[in-house]
């Protein structure tokens, strides 16, 4: 409940923050639903680009085109279920888009950046890609929750 005493809730938080026990933590923190909501939006993200793929589609473009869906799935369940009542109206819910996005960018910019450096180094590329979406994750939630939903 916000100051007003109305639950800022989306139906989908007012389900999870009604499971019983440690379930409901999922809900408690905006850290656990954002994890949740990158989960789901990898899901979409690789499901795509394995569908594109096994279709003959080129990977580059297979790739783009899920990483965008995947942007499009997370911007859905942050605004309702992760950051509850902080979604703007108006021009403002477009900046607020536009400052999405490039939170996004700012998250494969930092992930790209990791995974060249590191398998420049010799790192394994599969724990290079690890330790840049463990970086990513962290700085696009700090980034989202401070700057784009604050």
């Amino acid at each position: 409940m916000d100051r007003s005493g109305q639950d800022r809730r989306s139906t989908v938080g007012v389900w999870v923050g009604n499971l019983p026990g440690p379930l409901a933590l999922l809900n408690r923190f905006s850290i656990t639903r954002y994890l949740l909501a990158s989960i789901v939006s990898l899901a979409f993200d690789v499901a795509l680009f394995m569908v594109l793929v096994a279709f003959a589609s080129d990977p580059g473009w297979a790739s783009a085109a899920g990483y965008s869906a995947g942007i499009v799935v997370h911007w859905l369940i942050s605004s309702s279920f992760v950051f509850p009542g902080k979604t703007r109206e108006g021009a403002a819910l477009q900046l607020q888009r536009v400052g999405f996005i490039a939170t996004a960018i700012l998250g494969l910019g930092i992930t790209v950046s990791i995974v060249s450096w590191l398998t420049d180094l010799g790192t394994l590329p599969v724990i290079a890609k690890g330790a840049a979406v463990f970086v990513s994750f962290f700085a696009v939630y700090l980034t989202r929750k401070f700057g784009v939903f604050r």
